[in-house]
């Protein structure tokens, strides 16, 4: 339809061509004609009913073309609310897909619901305290039985502590002892806070031997050999006493015992009165290394 109206425009202004030219060279040769005096149209009703005709056409055309960019505008709204009313679905199944496989993947391991993996996630945790408390519990224990046994080993020492300073405290007041008796009874003392002092052993022994009581003197001698059995001064007492008993043989047995690898000098052998009856024997000058003559 507007092809139709562009051909009739084109055929009007063609045959207006002539006339308007005419026109113009009448108003040219009529110079002293004025615009204002002209009292007719110089534009005819077909040419009023054409412009009509096409102001129409141009209107018409203007609102089908609001219609269609309305239409267009409204196509592609519709569009985008489509696509996304689509993504929202798709996004709402996806997410139910996906608690659906979760569901089903705990179903699978044996948690049937949220009350499920809320009790085993307590056990789990549960058993992990336990486990960690049962072995700090191990490490306490044996911790504290360390410390008893330390503590223990400390009471002990200070008690050996204790009973050393007693004990040489009656050492000292043994030696300034003069009388035979007390301090026999200063080693009992010893003898009662250590019963396998072998030196307090020894010594009564030898204060045994003092007041001639050889027998005693061997026995007190053969504790402090089961004690130690290589002690040198114990194998002296027992060499004192067999001589007193006049046993030579056993005594010389104890007396080379007790100078082997010995500091004892020749002269306090000589000088002690236990050994009186062993001194014209070679053997005893022999062990003595006393010249025979």
């Amino acid at each position: 339809m507007r092809a139709l109206g562009l051909s009739l425009w084109l055929s009007t202004l063609l045959l207006l061509v002539p006339i308007g030219g005419y026109a113009a060279e009448t108003l040219h040769n009529k110079q002293t004609q004025d615009v204002e005096n002209i009292k007719e149209p110089i534009y005819n009703p077909f040419i009023e009913r054409y412009v009509l005709d096409e102001l129409k056409i141009l209107r018409t055309d203007m609102n089908n073309l609001h219609v269609d960019l309305t239409k267009e505008i409204t196509n592609r709204d519709i569009g985008l609310t489509t696509r996304a009313v689509g993504y929202a679905t798709d996004t709402v199944t996806y997410f139910f897909y996906l608690i659906a496989g979760i569901s089903s993947v705990l179903v699978l391991l044996g948690w049937n619901s949220i009350r499920d993996i809320k009790d085993k996630v307590h056990n789990l945790a549960d058993a992990k305290v336990s486990e960690v408390i049962d072995v700090y519990e191990e490490r306490l224990a044996k911790l504290e039985e360390e410390l008893h046994r330390k503590s223990k080993g400390l009471s002990n020492a200070h008690k050996q502590i204790s009973q050393h300073q007693d004990i040489h405290s009656l050492w000292l007041k043994a030696g300034q002892e003069t009388l035979t008796n007390n301090r026999i009874k200063i080693y009992d003392q010893i003898l009662a806070m250590d019963p396998e002092n072998v030196e307090a052993l020894t010594y009564k022994a030898d204060a045994a031997l003092e007041m001639d009581e050889p027998q005693w003197a061997i026995n007190l001698c053969q504790r402090a050999l089961e004690i130690e059995p290589e002690h040198r001064h114990a194998y002296y007492q027992m060499a004192g006493a067999y001589a007193l008993m006049d046993q030579p043989n056993e005594a010389l047995d104890y007396l080379e015992l007790a100078l082997k690898d010995s500091d004892v000098q020749a002269e306090e052998v000589l000088n002690d009165s236990a050994f009186i009856s062993l001194k014209d024997l070679p053997r005893f000058k022999e062990l003595l290394h006393i010249d025979a003559d």
